[in-house]
């Protein structure tokens, strides 16, 4: 191989000239793409800076250790010039021979510095094949080696453009990526190394018989040419592919091993740098008949042209075969013959175009009047071999429209300047000379004018003297700068080239700055493959894009689709999103399905309700993102906004209850917002609101009913309800819509205005009626036509209503009979439903069609109600979600009077039949979690404290003990506690007795001290009174009650009230001689000291209350209830050692009994006791509650 002399130690171009017989081997790097500038170029580089074809060798950036020879003449040329300069490239050349790589870097950056890049450094440090470590076996001996060796890199080396200065700007803290860049930049070297070797790989096949051998087969055709190695894996996939198609498993595999060196699953394993062919079966049914097919299956990155695809490609196929048939070569015949006929006529059409052209030249070179001025160099671009366009010349007598490797688009500044250069006596020019066109492309643009100085500097002085202007078109980045673009076309592709070297050097946090860039050169620019690069680009511009940045990207994107059509989108921009459905960063997954709704407008409708839809679909599934399934449900919504395939509704219905049961609650918000409303459009449009969805929900929630009578899915039937609830705009829509009156609803005249409290308060602007309607106004009209109709005119011929009235909600009435009353959530969700559901259909709608089903099926009278078993209507969820849901939609007086009068007479014919509460109990609770019914209650407990019925009154003592926790302390001294007292001194003991729980919940909720004395002192009567003294069910109840309130009580009235009474009424008890009274004190006793055993006690209390009364209990279980002595013993052994160890007591600042057991055998004996009782244990769960 020719060495090359990097010692060229001449200052300027003229020294060269001067030695003719010198000769200097060079060879182009192939990193070298665009042909050094010409001799006298006065653009040239300067005289410090080696031309660009005097490189090391065919490998620029791998200097190697082989001598470097200089020249005689050069040599002595240094020998006999006083005064030599040394380049910097010469610098540079002996740093890289002499391993000096430290230095050699350091004078990189500091040229980088001043703007004097190198390009033999900079292409150095740009290739990591320069700093990897030699692995594998060693060197042979006769190997040549660089002067110092294989170099060793360390592992924390990164090459110079490896370096992502973004990383280290004020985007973000990114250190924990730093290793990831590395990685990715060296993987992406590999690929690019790889496929540098594929294309030498090829270039060898191509070369690898002798000439002479290759020109023996040519001369003689019916020898075969030999089968070359890469034609032969070829062929090895092709047929290993043929038999897995086929079913032809063994013979694969016997053949994949007999092949063992293949690798038969990937085709770029082959080694040819072209595209996959087709598979056996379509090269055989194409063989001989569409030959000009081939012309596609040829990848333009090979660089193959037209003249050698016609020499390569037709000619393997059209020899004759033994076995061709007649009829087939002639057809060979015929297709040849039509080909050269249309390459003829191209001929003939582009030697009359370049005639016009000259002719065109000629007349604007003849409209000039002063000498004429050089015209661009053309040469440098029409030149069809490259090597020769540094030394060509633009002159009349070139070729005037030869493509060139820009297809002409481009003005080169480089040309310009040295023709300006090389004219004639310099003069003033007075009229402009214009771009030529370049085949009819673009547009003629006239020719700058410059004032040419009054000197007689020789042409090549001027050349000298302007290379001293430090200008660089050897490299990608000056090739563009170079030439202008001179048309919109090539605009697009001089984008379309640079973007991707612009964008990665853009701090992430002004990405966004560029997607204008991105698009509108995506838009316009010819190559699909460009195209989709800058796309590409587009969805991976910010690494994790925040909601700002997606919502431009998201912009471009319809403005994309806008401009572009439905073709290009679904072929453009879908495989995009494609690609990123199962990207590790949640933010971009949230831009794919973003992306998927923005875009759904202006996609074609198959792709709508298939592609689309299935993506989406496996986003919901899949994605365990929050707010990424969020989007993917509002993106759902507006597919099912533009779906027109009636196939897909099961498939809408599907995702709406699987979007439904999400766990996130983002997610099924944005479900009621945004899917719902959009899916009902949708059924409406079919018919199937009232026919098909609202019917399939029901049945849903009565199969839920009928499956879980006893342990109901609470969950699931909050999951349909809310989606029927969401259903209620849509379907009074649909009701008005369908009206008889619907037609003569006017706009016209004085409208007037919706109440503001009309409708609920919608979850979106989607669940508006007056959007499902189309505006306020005309809702304003259909509303006064629909209270007519109702009012004066009824409902005959209205089917959409009378479905509602008929259908829906004799269903509904029946399913509220079924639930459980004693389970607050499903009542609250039913009284939720029907208070949205009266509330949109109109008061007119609930008091003539809603209340009348309920009052016929509730008919309060004492024979409703089956006291014995307990089955009765009133003792069902209808009672409260009838009072809760229809009877508190509005709230004028006659509206809450009849609230209150039919709580009265439930309360009244519950408490007379002997029926269960929990009906009454319900409605108090869920009414009584509102305080604007809090009056209204507190006037129905009066009612039953002054009613005649002694069990009345028992039943509204009860209830005050639900009331009291949710009433301002001020309602409760003014009218709780009076009623409370006035009920305490009631002639019968029984209502007396109902009294104390509601005291209890006083003393746990009210914090006035005036307040407190006054219950103290009642419950004291009720323990000190000598008339209670044997009252049994007085003093249940009361121990009952300490052991709630006692926890929760004001410490002090613990100490000091409950403690005391406790110690005495367990002392009480030893003496009991009725041994069921005993043996029920003894365990409600149990049960209130195992709930206070977890509170503060005081070392006083303690000693004279607590212990004490646990020792009395103690004698009483002992005799009464052994597997309870074993714990209280237990319990008293703690209380003893905690009193004797009071400092350790005070630093744990409390007294837990349970949670610090003494021993492991003491915990386990006493948790094996505690699991083999059979009393009730609901307070006893307190004692493990804190830890010591």
């Amino acid at each position: 191989m020719a060495s090359v002399n990097p010692f060229n130690l001449s200052d300027s171009e003229e020294e060269a000239e001067r030695r003719p017989n010198e000769t200097v081997d060079t060879e182009r790097s192939p990193s070298e793409g665009a042909p050094g500038p010409p001799p006298g170029n006065p653009f040239s580089p300067p005289a410090d800076v080696e031309p660009p074809t005097l490189l090391l060798s065919s490998n620029r950036t791998s200097p190697s250790g082989e001598g470097i020879s200089v020249s005689a003449a050069a040599t002595s040329s240094m020998a006999g010039t006083a005064e030599t300069r040394v380049s910097t490239d010469v610098i540079a050349a002996q740093l890289l021979r002499d391993q000096y790589i430290l230095t050699a870097l350091e004078f990189h950056s500091e040229l980088l510095e001043a703007g004097r890049e190198l390009p033999r450094l900079r292409d150095y440090f740009s290739n990591p094949g320069n700093f990897e470590r030699q692995s594998g076996t060693p060197p042979a001996k006769d190997q040549v080696l660089g002067p110092g060796g294989p170099l060793n890199r360390a592992g924390s080396i990164s090459t110079l453009d490896s370096l992502d200065f973004a990383r280290y700007s004020d985007d973000g803290n990114r250190e924990s990526d730093e290793r990831v860049a590395v990685l990715e930049f060296e993987l992406r070297k590999a690929k690019e190394t790889i496929q540098a070797l594929r294309a030498n790989l090829t270039q060898a096949a191509e070369s690898e018989l002798p000439s002479q051998e290759r020109k023996n087969l040519k001369s003689s055709p019916e020898i075969q040419e030999p089968i070359r190695p890469l034609e032969k894996r070829a062929l090895n996939f092709l047929v290993n592919e043929y038999l897995l198609k086929n079913e032809y498993k063994l013979s694969s595999i016997t053949f994949s091993d007999e092949n063992d060196d293949q690798d038969f699953e990937l085709w770029d394993d082959v080694g040819l740098n072209i595209p996959k062919p087709p598979d056996l079966l379509q090269l055989y049914r194409n063989c001989g008949s569409t030959l000009s097919s081939l012309k596609n299956m040829v990848d333009v990155s090979v660089g193959v042209d037209f003249g050698d695809l016609t020499g390569n490609c037709i000619p393997q196929e059209t020899p004759k075969k033994p076995d061709l048939s007649q009829q087939q070569q002639t057809e060979v015949v015929q297709e040849l013959e039509y080909q050269l006929s249309l390459l003829s006529s191209e001929k003939q059409s582009l030697a009359e175009q370049i005639k016009k052209l000259q002719s065109e030249i000629q007349t604007l070179k003849r409209t000039v009047s002063s000498p004429p001025p050089a015209t661009l160099d053309l040469g440098s671009q029409n030149s069809p071999n490259p090597s020769s366009s540094s030394t060509a010349r633009a002159s009349p007598t070139d070729p005037p429209c030869v493509p060139p490797t820009d297809n002409g688009k481009y003005l080169d500044i480089r040309g310009v300047s040295e023709a300006e250069n090389n004219q004639g006596p310099p003069s003033t020019q007075n009229s402009s000379q214009p771009h030529l066109p370049s085949c009819g492309k673009i547009k003629s643009q006239p020719r700058a004018q410059f004032d040419q100085p009054n000197r007689k500097l020789s042409p090549a002085f001027q050349q000298a003297l302007l290379s001293f202007c430090r200008m660089c078109s050897d490299s990608r980045l000056g090739a563009e700068v170079s030439r202008i673009a001179d048309s919109e076309d090539s605009v697009m592709l001089m984008l379309g080239r640079c973007l991707p070297h612009i964008v990665p050097n853009v701090l992430l946090a002004k990405r966004e700055e560029l997607i204008p860039l991105i698009l509108c050169t995506a838009c316009l620019h010819p190559e699909p493959k460009e195209r989709d690069q800058l796309l590409h680009i587009l969805f991976n511009l910010i690494k994790r894009p925040d909601d700002e940045q997606r919502q431009m990207i998201l912009t471009g994107c319809v403005a994309f689709a806008k401009h572009v059509g439905p073709t290009r989108v679904e072929a453009e921009l879908l495989p995009q999103c494609w690609e990123q459905i199962n990207h590790k960063y949640p933010e971009r997954r949230l831009l794919v399905a973003e992306s998927c709704g923005a875009l759904a407008p202006y996609l074609p409708k198959e792709i709508r309700s298939s592609l689309v839809l299935s993506m989406l679909q496996q986003m919901l599934a899949d994605d365990k993102a929050d707010m990424v399934r969020e989007a993917v449900v509002k993106s759902l919504g507006i597919i099912m906004g533009y779906i027109d395939d009636s196939d897909k509704y099961s498939q809408g219905f599907e995702l709406m209850l699987l979007s439904l049961g999400d766990p996130s609650e983002r997610v099924v918000n944005a479900v009621h917002q945004v899917f719902i409303p959009a899916f009902s459009a949708w059924a409406t449009e079919l018919g199937s609101l009232h026919t098909a969805l609202i019917p399939s929900l029901l049945t849903r929630i009565e199969k839920l009913l009928m499956q879980g009578e006893h342990s109901l899915d609470e969950h699931k039937l909050h999951i349909f309800l809310s989606a029927l609830q969401s259903l209620i705009p849509p379907l009074f829509a649909v009701v008005l819509q369908n009206a008889p009156f619907t037609s003569r609803a006017r706009l016209h005249g004085d409208l007037p205005a919706i109440e503001v409290t009309r409708f609920p308060r919608p979850a979106s602007p989607l669940q508006d009626v007056a959007t499902i309607i189309g505006s306020r106004e005309m809702l304003s009209a259909l509303l006064l036509l629909y209270d007519h109709q109702l009012e004066h005119e009824g409902t005959t011929g209205w089917d959409s209503l009378l479905w509602v009235v008929n259908q829906f909600l004799p269903q509904l009435i029946e399913i509220v009979g079924r639930i459980n009353v004693t389970s607050s959530t499903c009542v609250h969700e039913f009284s939720r439903f029907f208070w949205r559901f009266c509330r949109t259909f109109g008061k007119i709608f609930t008091n003539t069609k809603v209340k009348p089903q309920f009052q016929e099926i509730l008919r309060l009278s004492e024979e409703n109600v089956d006291a014995s078993a307990g089955n009765g209507i009133l003792t069902k969820a209808t009672v409260p979600i009838y009072a809760t849901g229809v009877l508190t939609c509005y709230n004028q007086e006659e509206d809450r009077k009849l609230l209150v009068g039919f709580l009265e007479d439930v309360m009244t014919t519950l408490s007379l039949s002997h029926a269960p509460l929990d009906s009454l109990k319900a409605s108090f609770v869920e009414l009584g979690a509102n305080p604007v019914y809090h009056e209204l209650l507190l006037t129905v407990l009066w009612y039953g404290v002054v009613h005649t019925s002694a069990l009345v009154r028992c039943t509204a003592a009860r209830m005050f003990e639900l009331l009291v926790k949710g009433v301002n302390e001020t309602l409760v001294a003014q009218r709780v506690v009076p009623a409370l007292i006035t009920l305490s001194s009631d002639p019968e003991i029984s209502v007396r007795i109902s009294t104390i729980p509601a005291f209890g919940t006083i003393m746990e909720t009210v914090t006035q001290k005036e307040l407190l004395e006054r219950v103290k002192m009642q419950l004291a009567s009720f323990l000190e009174d000598p008339q209670y003294q044997d009252q049994h069910s007085l003093h249940m109840e009361i121990i009952r009650t300490f052991g709630r309130v006692g926890p929760n009580a004001e410490p002090r009235f613990r100490d000091e009230f409950v403690l005391p009474h406790l110690h005495k009424l367990a002392l009480a008890n030893n003496s009991q001689a009725v041994e069921n009274k005993r043996i029920d004190i003894a365990t409600q006793l149990f049960e209130a000291y195992s709930a206070l055993s977890c509170c503060f006690i005081s070392e006083e209390v303690m000693v004279n209350h607590f212990l004490p009364g646990l020792r009395c209990l103690h004698a009483d279980m002992e005799q009464l209830s052994p597997e309870h002595e074993v714990i209280l013993s237990s319990m008293i052994k703690e209380c003893e050692i905690k009193v004797e160890n009071r400092g350790m007591s005070d630093a744990q600042g409390s007294i837990s009994i349970a949670s610090s057991l003494v021993g492991e055998d003491a915990k386990t004996k006493f948790l094996s006791k505690m699991g083999q009782l059979t009393t009730s244990g609901a307070m006893l769960a307190n004692v493990f509650q804190r830890k010591k």
